[in-house]
């Protein structure tokens, strides 16, 4: 099978499309930029896009290729079904492809390229259903009796350490890879292992993008970083090789007896889809877990409602995604000249789709800025993707949201954010670093019969 890494378009410096503009390229918000994200999604600059300028030229730094931005929710849905005009393999989902002489650590960079995310059908379609049997409903339900207890366990921590928390270290850093390791087989001596790989990876994008504001806080980064890709990469070598031997019932057997045309995966594409697995279940529920919090704090009559009707937790999960939009953008590549609403875009040029532009595009969602749980189309978003390339593991993220906020809403009904946070500087995901929580209430204290349960446990 032929590796994306080998035939891959790297980026090569281009400031001006091929062919002319017809929309205005607007100032204000460096999209390329890892370290312009830090407040959030930019909502009032994508709407100025959407309203005059929704096929983009956007000007990356002089070594980069420049690309097209898009953020109407119509366009959007026409390159993803369009997956014979705008690829996902020529280009890769990410902005940028750098030059092959840059591709460090040696296999970290071809294993970002060689995944089923990155591919076109046949392909893409022929390794997703050999993985299938671990994204399906009945899968789903026998998972979520063991996120359930996991849930509870590290609810009990957070009240523990309470009234006032950290919600992502304490909870919504760990309940997914908890999952991701439960799917993927992770023995668990080896998690601890994942998540301090997971930490480093995470600060890839920066690294690669923008590094010297990281250098300047982390100076001993690339030293730690390489370490530990290192380390990442020998144990799934050898766990990939022992799934081989020694099948179990999980997902990394699956992933490591994957045959197409016929023939095992060559070890690139097994690197890069169990890494692919971590990577796109741990983000997107991470922070769609904190964003949810944020969210019950500003919009209260929302939060009242789903407590006094619970069954509302499904509809709000949709919906909370659909304003968190926890994936930013994903990258195609136009495979010819193509025209997308009316402006032409050349063969091998970028084309960027921007999840929360679409998502709150007032075309197809009614007071778009508003978290509401009556909201008709409210499973419409494209937080997930759409077409053929859409989220396989969007029933695992969601059960996770539905079982964490029951749970949550039950123990901790008036948990609020603090409007403390932190944002990493990524341009991939809506990436909450930390969130303070008060698990009682703003300037609550804990109630006594909770604080005696909780010494006594300690």
């Amino acid at each position: 099978m032929q590796l994306v890494s080998d035939v891959i378009l790297e980026d090569r410096a281009q400031l001006a499309p091929t062919h002319e503009a017809v929309y205005p390229s607007l100032s204000g918000f460096e999209l390329w930029d890892p370290n312009a994200w830090t407040s959030g999604h930019p909502h009032e600059f994508f709407r100025q896009m959407r309203e005059t300028a929704p096929v983009m030229w956007s000007k990356a730094d002089a070594k980069r290729a420049g690309f097209w931005s898009v953020t109407r929710y119509e366009d959007i849905k026409t390159v993803e079904l369009a997956s014979d005009v705008f690829s996902s393999e020529r280009g890769s989902i990410n902005m940028f492809v750098m030059p092959r002489r840059e591709w460090k650590p040696k296999k970290l960079i071809p294993a970002a390229f060689n995944s089923i995310i990155n591919l076109d059908q046949p392909h893409h379609m022929e390794m997703r259903i050999q993985q299938k049997d671990y994204f399906i409903p009945r899968f789903v339900a026998e998972l979520s009796q063991r996120v359930e207890a996991k849930v509870d366990q590290l609810l009990d921590d957070m009240e523990r350490q309470g009234p006032v928390v950290d919600f992502v270290s304490l909870f919504s850093q760990e309940l997914p890879l908890f999952t991701l390791c439960e799917m993927l087989g992770v023995d668990e001596v080896d998690r601890p292992k994942i998540i301090k790989w997971m930490h480093y990876l995470e600060l890839a994008n920066q690294y690669f993008v923008s590094p010297w504001p990281l250098l300047t806080r982390r100076p001993w980064f690339p030293l730690k970083f390489f370490h530990y890709v290192n380390q990442m990469f020998d144990y799934g070598e050898r766990v990939m090789a022992d799934r081989r031997e020694n099948p179990r019932q999980d997902l990394m057997t699956a992933i490591a007896n994957t045959r197409m045309a016929g023939k095992p995966l060559p070890q690139e594409y097994l690197d890069g889809s169990w890494l692919l697995i971590i990577f796109a279940g741990n983000d997107t529920t991470r922070n769609s877990l904190s964003g949810t919090i944020r969210l019950l704090t500003q919009f209260p009559e929302q939060r009242a409602r789903v407590l006094a009707e619970p069954d509302l937790i499904p509809r709000m999960s949709h919906e909370a995604i659909r304003m968190i939009s926890p994936v930013q953008h994903m990258r195609r590549t136009a495979l010819e000249d193509t025209e997308l609403n009316g402006q032409r875009i050349a063969k091998d040029e970028k084309v960027i789709l921007w999840y929360p532009a679409a998502n709150r595009d007032p075309d197809t969602f009614a007071n778009p800025d508003m978290f509401d749980l009556d909201r008709e189309n409210f499973d419409r978003h494209v937080a997930f993707g759409h077409g053929p390339h859409k989220c396989l593991g969007q029933k695992i993220a969601l059960m996770q949201l539905q079982t964490a906020f029951r749970k949550i809403l039950e123990r901790f009904p008036d948990i609020a954010w603090t409007g403390k946070q932190s944002i990493a500087p990524n341009t991939l995901v809506h990436g909450v670093s930390s969130l303070e929580v008060a698990l009682y209430g703003l300037g609550k204290a804990r109630p006594s019969q909770v604080a005696v349960k909780a010494v006594a446990a300690e």
